[in-house]
């Protein structure tokens, strides 16, 4: 048949495209588009009335122009448009394409190629090209097509009109100083500027949606007339009581009681201000984005510091939400109905950022087939999304949010709960969300309690209506970002809190007892435990609500993938569920969380409930990313990639790297698969790898088998538990802790002392193998029995409990005193005095590095920690099939190196005497040859290139590899 010219491949493209983004007009090969140059016209041009232009430009590969003709494009105003082109996407379609009868069924079978060339002279990816099908293009009109600009001028707008309105707000705090604390009060947060900010916020928002819901419902006035009312509070207020029997509860209810509280005159100046910066947003259009609201919410919320809800990025939330959605299996996108069946929920909601990405991806879903996303939206509102926080502000925002996805439509109740938190009025406490965990089927949520806790301003008279079904093994999706403080957490900002856990909004030191009493019982023979923190009460939640065959879908702290207070979080994922797939971030010390601002490392969890008769998949999807998503294209792109990365290579197939995460010509991470871990590796270890080949080594390592980077096979090494050769010594809290736990009191350092102990890091005092104790113990009186029993323990060898790798040069320490351990260097005992010295020398060579940082948390940047109990299962050599002759060479070793400096183990790769320590260790006591030397020594730089070991410190001047 004759060739297809390239316009009729543009217009087949063109049909596709309209069946899959409806609501928004797709024309082809049209001339007369641009407004300055009518004589041009785009292949493909996509508009909507809400959204920015995006140009396609095609052409058959190789396509040597079509970059060119794209950005030819950008910029550029279109006729009957108010808005500029800025993105347009450079398309190549497939040569075959060309030789296609059915143009249509041709390209959208192919595998198409494209990139995106934005107005600021970005590209993305940066080098290389997309690929995709027609699908994944319509995704991508729909991100590019976000007015960005005025997004952001619109954030700036609200944030400025919020900051103008706070200044009456401040003026109260003389002038209304009860009507400031009642406020507070309803939030239930301090009465401080942050929380009178988030009261504007909150004014602000419901003043747009009011406008929108006016212009939906007769029977409600615009702001603009109630506003410039004689009585702008009045009217305000009778047009919000209209509004709330439609609805709308989340948005106005909380808005109705901070309003009723502001005196008139006040009331009248704040709303004037607010109601020009809702007109103005609303005008500019951009108030239907999610992300405008969640932006604004973070940078207002106060309480934080407690409760910890941090929010969660948005091109983290499509990440979380694009792979999980991936999970939910047997769901039929072409069918409304199957799709306004499912349950999803969010019990810690915050900003509703990952309930909107979650819905945003049932659109995406649905529209590629050719529904239309408004059809499902009172739906989702009214039955699929259910939302709870305990922060009434963070409903008001959630509501906000998924309002906001089809903010032309109307819905007539919605599934999102303010829930009791603390001293009720009975004098019984509260948990939150994390009652559920106790909840029968029907559970009803209104409160008696302080108005602060209230689910709207209609109180009592409403409250007997919140009754909300949330059954046990009820929803398809549970995704959450829950907080993240635990009960034992007592360091710096919670140092004097009894609880840190539920010391939110002024809970006095008995109530954080009586709720962390009450989790307690509700979490028992479920995952949760009380060192992970509440994060392991709501993952028990999750777990809980769940069916079988639904997915859990989590952003939690790294420590969830390691932390022994986690082993059953991670037993239970292994046991119960499939298609677990992990991703971390192995980036240095920015961007290796997934929220905002949380100043830790954080690993995303996606897997699919077992259904009943059906067995697990026994193996593990582990990703690390070299850097956070920045943008919502880059992350759709990157779950794509992670995805669809084909055969991935297992951890134990040898040390030559995970499977390629690729976006473009970028590389954006690693993946490996690895099984599921038994109890005597209770950890998922290949979170955080930059460099998979490293993290094969160790693997290899932990199972007796050295192989080396290069190395075509493994050699034989004997490796088993710390906790299996040698014996752990006493937690620091059974030495000193208070009476009658602790036996001993911490006093100054005594040459002479009985029992002395190497108890706190001190710099000076740890650059060689052998340390001083610092510290003498002196027995408490009455408790002597018990001290002897500590002092038995006294040993040579100290383990370091927190390595700062860029910072400090030791694993392992000697003291040439048996001393007794403290907090920072617990007791290593061994049943041969000779294996003292050989474990000193293991744990500071390469290999010794390489496996504490494998075992251990790496949840801050640059440093690797364990616990005493964690410390048991940490691989090191079996120093019991070492023979006599390896024993007193290994005592050679000591004694050669006993004086010798070491640099902090990030340089391991540049210093000399590390260098020299690795050969004598691996060729005179192991007897491995010079051919296994070289390749520690290349394992050793590859490990310190590892940014959870360097934390992004600068290597010094001259640090250059040793030999």
């Amino acid at each position: 048949m004759p060739r297809q010219l390239e316009p009729n491949a543009n217009n087949a493209l063109r049909d596709i495209l309209r069946r899959m983004l409806p609501g928004c007009d797709v024309h082809s090969e049209t001339s007369r588009v641009f407004r300055d140059y009518p004589g041009k016209h785009p292949d493909v041009l996509i508009t909507a009335s809400d959204r920015a232009p995006v140009v396609i430009e095609a052409e058959y590969e190789p396509a040597a122009e079509v970059e060119r003709d794209a950005a030819d494009r950008l910029a550029q105003p279109i006729s009957g448009q108010s808005r500029r082109v800025e993105a347009a996407i450079a398309l190549k379609y497939p040569g075959e394409i060309a030789e296609a009868y059915d143009l249509q069924a041709a390209i959208s079978d192919a595998r198409l190629s494209y990139s995106v060339l934005y107005a600021d002279k970005t590209r993305f990816p940066k080098s290389g090209w997309l690929t995709g099908s027609v699908s994944d293009i319509a995704d991508l009109i729909r991100l590019v097509s976000i007015p960005q600009r005025e997004v952001d001028d619109a954030a700036q707008a609200l944030e400025d009109g919020i900051e103008s309105a706070d200044a009456v707000m401040s003026e109260m705090v003389d002038t209304a100083p009860a009507d400031i604390s009642e406020i507070a009060k309803l939030l239930g947060m301090a009465n401080v500027p942050q929380t009178r900010r988030m009261a504007c916020a909150i004014i602000a928002n419901a003043l747009m949606f009011q406008e929108r819901i006016a212009a939906l419902h007769e029977s409600v006035q615009r702001p603009r007339v109630t506003c410039a009312a004689a009585d702008p509070q009045g009217a305000t207020l009778a047009a919000w009581r209209e509004i709330l029997r439609i609805n709308y509860y989340p948005i106005f209810a909380i808005g109705m009681d901070i309003l009723t509280h502001i005196g008139d005159e006040n009331a009248a100046r704040i709303l004037r201000i607010l109601q020009q910066t809702a007109s103005a947003i609303n005008a500019a259009s951009a108030a239907n984005s999610r992300d405008l609201t969640g932006l604004i919410f973070q940078r207002l919320i106060s309480d934080r510091k407690y409760l910890a809800t941090f929010y969660t990025l948005p091109p983290s939330a499509v990440l979380l939400a694009r792979l999980a959605v991936a999970k939910m299996n047997g769901v039929d996108w072409t069918d409304a109905d199957a799709i306004r069946g499912l349950r999803v929920a969010d019990f810690a909601c915050g900003t509703g950022t990952l309930l909107a990405a979650v819905y945003d991806q049932f659109i995406s879903r649905y529209e590629r087939t050719g529904g239309d996303a408004a059809d499902l939206h009172k739906a989702m509102m009214e039955d699929a999304l259910f939302g709870c926080d305990v922060m009434p502000s963070a409903v008001h925002i959630t509501g906000a949010t998924l309002s906001g996805m089809q903010p032309r439509i109307g819905y007539d109740n919605s599934q999102l709960y303010t829930l009791a938190y603390g001293r009720q009025t009975d004098n019984t406490v509260r948990i939150g969300s994390l009652e559920l965990l106790r909840s029968s089927a029907a559970m009803s949520l209104f409160n008696t309690s302080d108005p602060a806790m209230r689910t709207g301003s209609i109180g009592q008279e409403t409250a007997s209506q919140i009754i909300v079904d949330i059954p046990d093994e009820g929803f398809d999706l549970v995704i959450m970002n829950p907080p993240f403080t635990r009960a034992t957490n007592h360091e710096g900002a919670h140092a004097d809190i009894t609880n840190p856990a539920f010391a939110a909004f002024d809970a006095t030191p008995q109530d954080q007892t009586r709720m962390g009493t009450r989790l307690n019982a509700m979490g028992r023979a479920s995952c949760y435990h009380g060192n992970a923190g509440i994060a392991s009460g709501f993952a028990a939640l999750a777990d809980k609500k769940l069916k079988p065959g639904g997915v859990l879908a989590l952003v939690l702290p790294l420590s969830a993938a390691s932390g022994l207070s986690w082993e059953k979080f991670r037993r239970m994922l292994e046991s119960d569920y499939a298609e677990l797939t992990v991703v971390s971030i192995a980036s240095s010390r920015e961007n290796v969380s997934f929220s905002s601002d949380t100043g830790m490392s954080e690993c995303l969890i996606i897997a699919r409930k077992l259904n009943i008769g059906e067995r697990n998949g026994e193996r593990a999807l582990f990703t690390s990313l070299r850097r956070r998503p920045q943008e919502i294209a880059q992350a759709t792109a990157t779950a794509a990639a992670i995805a669809d990365s084909g055969d991935i290579r297992g951890i134990e197939d040898g040390p030559y790297g995970g499977t390629r995460v690729v976006v473009g010509n970028e590389v954006l991470g690693e993946s490996m698969t690895a099984a599921y871990s038994d109890q005597s590796s209770p950890s998922w270890n290949f979170v955080r790898s930059f460099d998979g080949s490293v993290a094969q080594t160790a693997y290899a390592l932990e199972h007796s088998r050295l192989w080396l980077p290069g190395q075509a096979n493994p050699l034989e090494l004997k490796t088993a538990p710390l906790g299996v050769v040698g014996k752990l010594g006493f937690v620091h809290r059974d030495i000193t802790g208070p009476a009658p736990r602790g036996p001993f009191d911490k006093m100054e350092p005594n040459p002479n002392a009985t029992f002395p102990s190497l108890w706190n890091h001190n710099a000076k005092n740890e650059t060689r193998i052998v340390c001083e104790p610092d510290s003498e113990l002196i027995v408490r009186r009455g408790m002597e029995a018990k001290a002897h029993a500590i002092a038995a323990t006294a040993s040579r060898a100290h383990l370091n409990l927190e390595l700062r790798f860029n910072s400090q040069p030791l694993a392992a320490a000697f003291t040439e005193k048996e001393s007794i351990g403290g907090v920072a260097w617990p007791n290593v005992c061994f049943s041969d005095g000779r294996f003292d010295c050989a474990f000193a020398i293991w744990s500071n060579c390469t290999l010794g590095l390489a496996l504490y940082w494998w075992s251990s948390n790496l949840q801050q940047a640059g440093r690797g920690r364990t616990t005493i109990r964690s410390a048991e299962t940490l691989p090191t050599l079996d120093l019991r099939a070492l023979t006599d002759a390896q024993l007193d060479v290994a005592r050679d070793i000591f004694d050669d190196f006993r004086d010798r400096e070491l640099q902090p183990a990030y340089i391991a790769d540049a210093d000399r005497n590390r260098a020299l320590l690795d050969r004598r260790v691996v060729c005179d006591m192991l007897g491995f040859d010079e051919s296994v030397y070289a390749a520690v020594r290349s394992l050793a730089t590859k490990w310190c290139a590892e940014p959870s070991v360097h934390g992004g410190k600068a290597r010094p001047k001259g640090a250059e590899f040793a030999v």
